[in-house]
């Protein structure tokens, strides 16, 4: 008897677990039909005697296999691989100044969220760890309604009007006749697209950047990518960006690592961020703003509007005005994560849109993508999607609709209460109600009806620029060789010819490394329609030796190595230290059973070696007996273990014993190569950047 129920074995010696004939048989502990009908052996079919034809009256099988044929719904077109996690906002300080959103009118009040990150260009089984933009949108559930902040990891976008989204998502998703490759962008119709759209260039800067190999969701930034408005009590519109800043910090991963990652464990992001949340590690973010009005966006370099732009932290430092904490795992991952439905259009009073022409095409199409994918009007009845805030209105019926209303009043106005004495239902209210903001932030935004963009949406790669020499010279030389492997998969040579000449406007360093890097001249500089700009750098947008660069252990996880023969003690310190800093240690061993210790005490594993390469952890102890290390030398899991690990510029602490597996490994000592006391600690923080020559060619 296991949890209750009574274990048997049927006539073709099948397994039954069934309620005790004698017993309380209460309704929960009962299977049922969908109708709730209780069910009395789901092992079997209904069959005309012990082999004859099955029964079409077995209602009970045909509808568990109705229901398991249609338990796929059409997944997300992008944006379909993802996870998500409840929590919560908290407000810092009231911002009735700004907005009258509900949400931001009491410091210290908390706002239930579910976030979800995705990638993009996958499929829903793809991996977690391509390089990809990531997804990053939330769903506060005020009590006005809810508001869904939906935008990326990254600040800005491919293009700057929505009539080239499907363009853009069908140039990088896989190739129309071939079916591959899945979740990349390194291939012809990919860049045959960016190289004939200049609007692209600065995006394409981010998405060749360590930005879109992160470590883990927990290390990204998220942005609301649009100009949005914020409007307050009395009318008043301010212009605003939104920022997500992660308290872990901002990492990513080696071009070499995440491929391994992705070979290693196709899960790990998702994976990483549910091991968090059960062991209360629970990942924040705080929201910061850049807030400006009419008189900014008019003196600034560039549109405000052009969501291909961003406004530098140097010129206006993003304001935090609360926290995002996410602390609760969905409890059913195609109930909440899967038929989650983010609309941008989704908005509370005290927030507004602005002219952003992608902002205003994706307000037309995620309503009519949630209708597509889940099926049904009604979407916003699936309980991730509803409201927590009372629903009234006169909507009625339609495919799934889960409601009742009473009465016969489906229409206003009505007077149904007064003349008769029934329900009359709800009505608007010009007090409380959304109202868009009316005033015209510009005199030209009245005007004939015009197919065109506005000529303040021309430089396409003053921005570009700045972002690539912002960054720290790794980065650079890490987004050089990203263009490099990305465009050395593309068969056409026009295609790679003209990308060079495009990023010639760039940066003509950087053309040149890309060039030497394909073994091909770089030409001239395709036409710019205005002049290219050298703006200030800046630093904010680093994520190497910037100020958003992990600080401390928190939430890392570091491998200890141990074989037979390790010092069981040893392994104890260390785990202990690495736990007082907040990080996990995992215990790796060649066998999942664990190690015997030199007292012959058994020291338990975390994950076995050739399971669990060095890719999965931030950085590595070896803590090695002679005669351990002996017979790791002889396994080459081991040794690609270290040298992985030194490849990925990681820190590696070793035991006097383990050296000749670190020189078998071909590990040179620099700073990040340590002993296991205090030393290890403190280089496990960061990485190791000045060994990446030594150990790989970079453009």
């Amino acid at each position: 008897m296991d949890d209750g129920y009574i274990t048997t074995r049927g006539t073709g010696d099948e397994t039954h677990q069934h309620v005790p004939e004698k017993g309380p048989h209460d309704a929960e502990a009962h299977l049922t039909t969908n109708q709730g009908v209780r069910v009395s052996d789901n092992q079997n079919q209904l069959k005309s005697g012990p082999r004859g034809p099955v029964l079409l009256e077995d209602f009970v099988l045909r509808e568990k296999i109705f229901h398991f044929d249609h338990e796929r719904i059409p997944e997300r077109i992008v944006h379909a691989r993802g996870s998500a996690a409840h929590g919560f906002f908290e407000v810092y300080e009231s911002l009735a100044d700004l907005t009258k959103a509900d949400l931001f009118q009491r410091p210290g009040e908390k706002t239930p969220v579910f976030t979800r990150f995705s990638t993009v260009a996958g499929g829903a089984g793809s991996v977690d760890t391509p390089r990809d933009v990531r997804g990053f949108a939330v769903k506060f559930y005020t009590q006005q309604g809810n508001w869904d902040l939906v935008g990326n990891n990254i600040p800005v976008f491919f293009i700057q009007d929505a009539m080239k989204f499907p363009d853009l998502v069908h140039s990088v998703k896989m190739e129309a006749d071939r079916g591959y490759p899945q979740s990349a962008s390194a291939h012809d119709t990919f860049w045959d697209f960016i190289s004939l759209m200049p609007e692209s260039t600065h995006m394409i800067m981010w998405a060749m950047s360590d930005r879109t190999i992160p470590r883990s969701l927990r290390t990204i930034e998220g942005f609301g990518v649009h100009t949005f408005r914020l409007v307050n009590a009395e009318g008043k519109s301010t212009f605003v960006k939104f920022h997500w800043k992660p308290k872990q910090g901002v990492a990513s991963t080696i071009w070499d690592e995440a491929v391994k990652i992705a070979g290693a464990d196709p899960d790990f992001q998702r994976r990483d961020l549910f091991e968090a949340i059960q062991r209360g590690d629970f990942p924040e973010w705080e929201l910061g703003i850049q807030a400006f009005d009419q008189a900014f966006a008019d003196s600034f370099e560039f549109d405000v509007l052009d969501p291909t732009k961003i406004i530098p932290e140097e010129v206006i430092p993003v304001r935090p005005i609360g926290r995002m904490v996410l602390d609760r795992w969905p409890d059913n991952f195609f109930a909440e994560t899967e038929q989650a439905a983010y609309c941008p259009g989704n908005i509370v009073p005290g927030v507004d849109f602005t002219n952003d022409p992608l902002l205003q095409g994706r307000l037309f199409s995620y309503l009519d993508t949630q209708k597509s994918r889940l099926g049904t009007s009604n979407f916003h009845q699936i309980p991730v999607n509803a409201p927590k805030c009372p629903v009234m209105n006169f909507q009625r019926d339609g495919m799934m609709q889960m409601l009742q209303p009473k009465g016969r009043a489906n229409y206003e106005p009505n007077s149904l209460a007064e003349t008769a004495g029934e329900i009359g239902g709800p009505r608007e209210c010009p007090v409380t109600g959304f109202h868009t903001h009316e005033a015209a932030d510009r005199d030209d935004e009245q005007g004939d009806k015009l197919r065109l963009r506005p000529e303040s949406f021309a430089d396409h790669y003053s921005q570009a620029r700045l972002f690539f020499r912002s960054l720290d010279p790794a980065e650079q030389a890490h987004l050089a060789s990203a263009l490099v492997f990305e465009l050395s998969k593309v068969a056409i040579e026009a295609v790679r010819t003209r990308m060079l000449s495009n990023l010639v406007n760039v940066d003509p360093d950087l053309a040149k490394r890309v060039g030497e890097g394909l073994n091909m001249p770089v030409p001239n500089a395709s036409q710019s329609a205005v002049p290219v700009q050298d703006l200030p750098p800046s630093p904010a947008l680093r994520i190497i030796n910037g100020p958003r660069a992990p600080s401390d252990l928190k939430g890392h996880a570091i491998g200890i190595l141990v074989a037979d023969g390790s010092d069981a003690k040893a392994v104890d310190r260390l785990k202990a230290a690495i736990a007082k800093a907040g990080a996990v240690a995992k215990v790796i061993a060649p066998k999942i059973g664990g190690a015997k210790g030199a007292d012959g005490t058994l020291i338990p594993a975390d994950g076995q070696l050739a399971g669990t390469p060095s890719v999965t952890v931030g950085a590595i102890a070896l803590v090695l007996s002679e005669d351990g290390c002996a017979a790791l030398l002889k396994e080459a899991a081991a040794v690609q273990f270290v040298m992985d690990a030194f490849g990925h510029l990681k820190a590696i602490g070793a035991s006097d014993a383990a050296k000749p597996l670190l020189d078998k490994a071909g590990v040179e000592p620099d700073d990040g190569v340590t002993d296991l006391g205090a030393d290890f600690l403190a280089a496990a923080v960061k990485r190791f950047w000045d060994r990446e020559p030594k150990v790989r060619t970079l453009a």
